[in-house]
């Protein structure tokens, strides 16, 4: 960090340490999921809700976060974002009622979608010079990394050498941190032609997506074309109509639909959406095949995961300099291609005669790589691409497509997951009936052993479930770049060949 003022390497670090404590949370907390299901007695439903609460949050409050920062100031909504953190923080680690632990991670998420669209912002503005921008992003990948990929082993330590609520307990220190070095080194910015909040959008988009992911991740249990499911995607919809409309009228809208006819910015944000098709949604279903695919203990796994997570602490500052010397437009879609080719070499590998660590350990590695050569291009393109004004606003837009889809692949994943080992057993076991069917193969989908059903009938149906997650994975994440490079390569219209055309 040669090229950093002191001033930036204080900013750096108060952005790092949040976006680690903001990765932790989303990465770490599965680890203490049978935990909780032990200490608070909490069912199957409120478990999937400890996580889903922090998500859907995050999804709900990205783009008003991202219009209020450009609007009050970047730093002071900065500071108040890690001091709600750390306050949410300590309420999750001191509830002793899953129902309530539930409501205080949605708060965290609140806080946290906060946190991280403002320290994007503060890092677009602070560091302006290629060099000193390309050094700060790629160490603030590194670290995003590091949050996200190692979460697992962390709150698996955590567990292991105190108890569950250290989980959420670490990040209150950490916060004290970050407040003080943010309070230090950042310095105040705005949009200087932000006039009145766009209230109407606020209120509009964030109900739309609260809804939209609530949809998507309970459909499964409220059945997707029953009442109750199609009321909460009727009032998406009609959210979103409402929100088109309260933009097309706003003279300063918090969602500037003009920044998208910039095609880095275009592109990267199909980046962003690619990313979280494949990659980040099957980080947390990989520690089931490792677990109850390949029979490793909790430790094993863990140590398998590494080839999965090291190299997108690796190549982030590898990727910068490519960005500088062979452009976004060619790196960002060579990333998403090389994440899809690292999820055909899994699936191959899951379907060896004797799948282990080995068989999988390229397509681990070769998504890895894909990810770190990605992922911190794409927020630096984003950002870079509009003015400095605009950098809360760019924000909003990167990590709601980062978000949302991460939000709506976790349970499509989990969907196709549960279909490809419903569909093995179907053939395996037919005096099954449908209800006894369809409880095994969330079981066994899960990586819980199904009393009745023979290891290895559920050992074959776990890996065609797995090889359908990795397969989507794989061709949807090309699809992604194939568009994304599309978009970067179009070219723009000259003004005189649209005279002439008009």
């Amino acid at each position: 960090m040669a090229v950093l003022t002191r001033r930036g390497i204080v900013v750096l670090f108060a952005a790092c340490l949040a976006c680690l404590m903001f990765g932790l949370e989303i990465s770490s907390v599965p680890a203490v999921l049978p935990t909780l299901e032990d200490v608070l007695h909490a069912d199957f439903s409120q478990l999937q809700w400890v996580m889903n609460a922090y998500t859907i949050a995050v999804t709900t409050v990205l783009m008003a976060i991202g219009t209020i920062a450009d609007r009050y100031g970047r730093k002071r909504v900065f500071l108040v974002s890690i001091a709600a953190f750390g306050l949410t923080s300590l309420i999750c680690g001191l509830e002793d009622d899953v129902s309530t632990l539930i409501v205080a991670r949605f708060l965290q998420g609140l806080s946290g979608g906060a946190m991280l669209i403002c320290q994007l912002a503060v890092l677009s503005h602070e560091f302006r010079d290629g060099r000193e921008r390309a050094v700060a992003w790629g160490w603030w990948g590194v670290v995003f990394g590091i949050g996200l990929g190692f979460g697992p082993i962390v709150g698996g330590m955590i567990v292991a050498a105190s108890s569950w609520e250290w989980v959420f307990l670490i990040h209150v220190p950490a916060a004290i941190v970050a407040f003080v070095l943010a309070l230090t080194g950042v310095h105040e910015s705005k949009d200087p032609q932000a006039g009145r909040l766009d209230l109407a959008g606020i209120l509009t988009l964030s109900p739309s997506v609260f809804c939209l992911v609530f949809y998507i991740t309970q459909g499964p249990d409220l059945g997707f074309a029953s009442p109750a499911a199609l009321a909460i995607l009727g009032v998406s919809i009609a959210s979103l109509v409402a929100f088109l409309v309260a933009e097309g009228i706003s003279k300063r809208p918090m969602f500037d639909f003009s920044v998208f006819r910039i095609r880095p910015f275009s592109g990267a944000i199909v980046g962003s959406a690619a990313m979280n098709l494949s990659y980040w949604p099957f980080m947390i279903y990989l520690p089931i095949w490792f677990h109850a695919g390949l029979g490793y203990d909790s430790v094993s796994t863990g140590l398998a995961l590494l080839a999965y997570t090291l190299p997108t602490l690796a190549m982030p500052p590898l990727a910068e300099r490519l960005s500088l010397r062979y452009q976004p437009g060619i790196v960002i879609p060579a990333g998403l291609a090389i994440i899809g080719a690292g999820f055909i070499a899994m699936k191959f590998g899951s379907a060896a005669a004797r799948p282990d660590w080995l068989t999988m350990l390229p397509g681990c590695l070769i998504a890895g790589i894909g990810l770190g050569i990605t992922n911190t291009p794409v927020t630096n393109t984003t950002t870079g691409s509009v003015s400095s004004d605009r950098a809360g606003m760019a924000s909003g837009i990167d990590m709601s497509a980062r978000m949302v889809s991460l939000a709506l692949n976790i349970a499509i994943m989990g969907f196709i997951l549960a279909s490809g080992v419903l569909a093995h057993l179907s053939q395996a076991l037919p005096d099954l009936d449908a209800a006894q069917l369809h409880v095994a193969s969330n079981g066994i989908a899960a990586g819980n052993p199904i009393s009745g059903v023979p290891d290895a009938v559920a050992h074959d149906a776990l890996r065609e479930g797995f090889g359908r997650v990795m397969l989507y994975g794989g061709v949807g994440v090309w699809i992604m770049a194939a568009v994304s490079f599309m978009i970067f390569s179009a070219r723009p219209l000259r003004r005189a060949e649209a005279k002439r055309s008009d």
